[in-house]
């Protein structure tokens, strides 16, 4: 299910980059290139995917992607406003149209009380706003695992992607109208 949730969407997020003239790129943490390929196994994809950079530690984080060291030592690596960093400076580095970064706690160990595995913090933007979330998938799913978690991270970051642009799957569109 979750698995064809992801191609819908992102067959739709890749359609409408097409269509106008846009292009995508990612900063990933937790989702390790996930988005990248889900969004690469699409054809044309190459017309709006211009790349994405894997960063899985803070030292990479701040190096490739600017996130500040007093935001990571604030908020930690695991905030909205690392994941807000984390697009902002992925949109510079690949001069994009719309970015879209993960950072989160996959598991099975990292959780805390306070942010236990199956948080996560995604931000997608453009040039004119962002949409930062924090997902609780472990309020959300029962027997998650860091596939899991990894999958479902990847399905709302690019429903996000359509939501910042106003848009809704073609599933929708077509049942709908």
């Amino acid at each position: 299910m979750v698995t064809e949730s992801i191609d819908i969407v992102t067959k739709s997020v890749v359609k409408y980059m097409i269509k106008n003239g846009l292009r995508l790129c990612t900063a990933e943490s937790c989702t390790g290139g996930m988005i990248s390929q889900t969004v690469t196994e699409v054809a044309g994809a190459s017309q709006m995917f211009l790349g994405g950079a894997c960063t899985y530690t803070e030292e990479v984080k701040m190096k490739l992607l600017g996130v500040k060291g007093e935001t990571l030592e604030k908020f930690s690596v695991y905030s909205e406003q690392t994941a807000g960093e984390m697009s902002s400076g992925a949109m510079k580095l690949f001069g994009a149209d719309c970015a879209v970064a993960v950072t989160g706690i996959a598991g099975p160990g990292g959780g805390t009380e306070d942010k236990p595995v199956g948080t996560v913090y995604v931000s997608v933007r453009n040039d004119r706003r962002e949409i930062v979330r924090t997902l609780r998938l472990d309020k959300e799913y029962e027997n998650l695992d860091r596939r899991m978690i990894r999958m479902i991270t990847t399905l709302k970051a690019l429903e996000m992607v359509l939501e910042l642009y106003g848009q809704k799957t073609e599933d929708d569109i077509n049942v709908n109208g």
